[in-house]
């Protein structure tokens, strides 16, 4: 458990936050830290799952930053499924 500051971004916004996640965090807790700074402010929410991709791959949503290898400020991005 070590905290993880990453820049990410929803897509269809055009901001670029810092956002602090912690290593263990899951993927569906990533992608709600996510969401809080763009969802209902620049971008509509959705009846949808939100996912996070990564270097171009959609991680699962069991996978922790740790495990998929995500490192200090790398982007991640956080899309409706």
């Amino acid at each position: 458990m070590a905290p993880l500051p990453v820049q990410a971004q929803v897509l269809g916004d055009f901001v670029i936050n810092l956002v602090p996640i912690d290593t263990d965090d899951t993927m569906d807790k990533v992608a709600a830290a996510i969401a809080h700074h763009s969802v209902n402010r620049r971008v509509a929410q959705q009846d949808r799952p939100l996912r996070v991709r990564f270097k171009g791959e959609v991680l699962p949503m069991d996978a922790t930053p740790a495990s998929a290898g995500v490192g200090l400020l790398d982007y991640l991005e956080a899309f409706y499924e």
